[in-house]
């Protein structure tokens, strides 16, 4: 793999209290796991060490305005967020990103949506491709939710697409082996973190 730093970033999907802490919404599926797996931690230095290298890291959050914005109830996923939107707000306290995270999202872009993929319905690519990047690293919870859904979507559009394995995790192990497995034959293929800074900053 080799890559133009100049015209690559990090996606950070989903970062928020009400996906990866006990009181948030997803807590009783998705903290325990996230504890256990150390993902947290491995992500939140992996963004610092990217951004130091040259790559700008991008935020996205999961939220629910008044009016539900973009949010279409078509799936059962989505009729339980919308059924429980109170959680979802842009200013709740579930809706926010975790404290790991606060440091470095305060110096970089957050981009709110109403879709599982960062890219849908908002103005992600846009912003993406005005800035000339071309390549994106994905890190995020749950590994064959919000990760596999922007990964494929990103794919799509265009973009080369790697998910950063050890900066993923989702509630099981096995749905988040069977997800990577997936991401590797749609995607243009996973890294670790490790393997994207040795050539950031190479």
């Amino acid at each position: 793999m080799s890559f133009d730093p100049g015209r690559a970033a990090i996606l950070a999907l989903h970062w928020q209290v009400n996906v990866i802490k006990p009181e948030g919404f997803f807590g009783g599926m998705l903290s325990e796991p996230a504890a256990r797996s150390g993902v947290i931690g491995r992500a939140a230095r992996f963004h610092t060490e990217a951004r130091d290298a040259g790559l700008p890291v991008f935020f996205t959050r999961f939220v629910i305005p008044e009016g539900e914005g973009g949010l279409v109830r078509n799936t059962d996923f989505m009729r339980a967020v919308g059924d429980a939107q109170e959680a979802f707000r842009p200013t709740a306290p579930g809706a926010q990103l975790i404290p790991e995270m606060l440091p470095l999202a305060e110096r970089d872009r957050v981009t709110d949506n109403q879709k599982l993929s960062g890219f849908a319905g908002g103005d992600l690519p846009d912003i993406l491709t005005a800035q000339g990047i071309d390549t994106v690293f994905i890190t995020g919870v749950a590994t064959n939710l919000t990760v596999e859904q922007t990964a494929r979507h990103g794919t799509e559009l265009g973009f080369t697409v790697h998910p950063v394995s050890d900066c993923v995790t989702a509630a099981t192990e096995e749905a988040h082996r069977g997800s990577l497995a997936n991401l590797d034959l749609v995607t243009a293929g996973c890294r670790t973190a490790a393997q994207v800074l040795e050539l950031a900053r190479a």
